[in-house]
């Protein structure tokens, strides 16, 4: 009883703070950006909070199981690309205010914030999906409950209380929940090591950095598709936009940056020892960590853990499903001031949280759903935006040709790679970030034509 004791306590007090959040709204500004208020703690926390999803969690735990320790590789890219922030977190801080596509709109006109806005809501679909898919997969894999049953239950929670509360409720679920996520994995990792000694030659011979499952060129796209996106991110970005100053910002994206190192190495011992122990497993059917849960933790244990997992999935959920209708919310409802500008985001979020479900309905795979929506971004979003916080400006056209053939030429790559050609598909995204950069440098300096 006691763990199901502290999951309904943890979704009860997720609801509650949403409430409670909803009465501090006073203004657009205090539900897009939390007034810009946010210190330190509730940067970092939000940060860890937004990056540890399904993909951290669940996916690198399964990854594990054909990469062996190289799985580890999913958050060290995530860590490489904050520290590569560092430096720009604080001009991000600077001239952002709340969207991705709003400076990308500064940097290269309404154009290219228009197409900035649209492909990054249809990616982003895939995202807040992944973790709609990560929800439901641990109830299925710890109650039994039927995986439809998982995703309308598990979507409506995270949708209600970001709905309700707005980026307060984001900022102040996400602090509660980081301590959540790193305090249940920790646990466990230093659990299994004391209570189940194990052979940590015997457990993988996938070893780190690189193995039969994970070659260096897998490295190489990794980092330009996945790194990337933790240095430009409408996640990461919209994180930054509500820091109280702009010291506050990169500190808080150093912090983050630093945590992730140790954590992933927990979550990927985890996952390795899931391989070893219950060789027979099947992750697509559940979660690697699923077994792990229920037959080494204590009861007290298992309770932490999946709240620590629903925690990883559910506040990255919110984050980007804020983000994302927010971003529809501005052209649409003509600038995010205005005064229907918040009820807009509201029924977009709606719709977008639905279409997330109907998408998770359809496709199981989280690491699939995820990198599909991000070699998108990476494609179309990496160079214009790194080119435009470093003072390069180019024309209208250009910047939008850059865009839309970046996006579209990583995606084609990614197809490619899902239907067996890793070496042609990796190729055709590499190319999709110089073909961007070609295009968008050769008119440098002629923004108005």
């Amino acid at each position: 009883m006691i763990k199901y004791l502290i999951i309904i306590v943890y979704i009860i007090a997720m609801l509650l703070t949403g409430l409670f959040a909803a009465r501090r709204i006073k203004s657009e500004g205090d539900y897009f950006v939390a007034g810009k208020r946010g210190n330190i703690w509730q940067i970092t926390g939000s940060l860890l909070a937004t990056i540890l999803g399904s993909s951290a969690i669940l996916g690198t735990a399964d990854l594990a199981q054909t990469q062996g320790w190289a799985a580890s590789w999913l958050l060290i890219c995530a860590s490489i690309g904050l520290f590569v922030l560092v430096p720009f977190s604080m001009l991000v801080r600077r001239q952002g205010k709340y969207t991705l596509p709003q400076m990308i709109g500064d940097f290269y006109g309404i154009e290219a914030k228009m197409i900035a806005s649209f492909i990054i809501s249809i990616a982003w679909i895939g995202i807040i999906a992944a973790q709609i898919i990560g929800a439901a997969r641990i109830m299925t894999g710890f109650t039994g409950l039927d995986y439809s049953l998982g995703v309308w239950g598990s979507g409506a929670v995270f949708i209600f209380y970001t709905l309700i509360g707005g980026q307060i409720s984001v900022l102040k679920t996400d602090l509660y929940q980081s301590f959540i996520i790193i305090g249940g994995i920790f646990f466990t990792a230093i659990y299994i090591l004391i209570a189940e000694p194990v052979n940590q030659v015997a457990m993988t011979t996938l070893r780190f950095p690189f193995n039969e499952g994970f070659h260096p060129f897998d490295l190489v796209v990794l980092l330009l598709t996945y790194s990337t996106t933790f240095i430009v991110g409408p996640d990461i970005y919209s994180r930054l936009f509500c820091a109280e100053n702009e010291k506050t910002a990169q500190k808080s994206v150093l912090i983050s940056a630093i945590v992730l190192i140790p954590f992933s190495l927990c979550i990927t011992f985890i996952g390795v020892y899931a391989a070893y122990k219950f060789p027979e497993i099947h992750h697509h059917e559940g979660s690697a960590l699923i077994p792990v849960m229920v037959t080494v933790l204590p009861e007290w244990g298992i309770g932490l853990l999946v709240a620590a997992l629903l925690s990883a999935v559910m506040s990255t959920g919110s984050t980007t499903l804020l983000t994302s209708s927010t971003i529809i919310s501005d052209p649409i409802s003509k600038g995010l001031d205005q005064k229907y500008s918040m009820r807009n985001t509201k029924i977009i979020m709606l719709l977008m949280g639905l279409l997330s479900i109907l998408f998770a309905l359809k496709v199981h795979s989280i690491i699939q759903s995820l990198l599909i929506a991000l070699t998108i971004f990476a494609g179309a979003f990496i160079v214009p935006t790194i080119a435009g916080l470093l003072g390069f400006r180019t024309s209208k056209k250009f910047s939008s040709a850059a865009m839309i053939l970046g996006g579209i030429i990583a995606l084609t790559g990614k197809i490619i790679t899902l239907n067996g050609n890793n070496t042609l598909g990796n190729l055709i995204i590499i190319s999709a970030f110089i073909i961007n950069a070609l295009i968008l440098l050769s008119k440098i300096g002629t923004r108005n034509n």
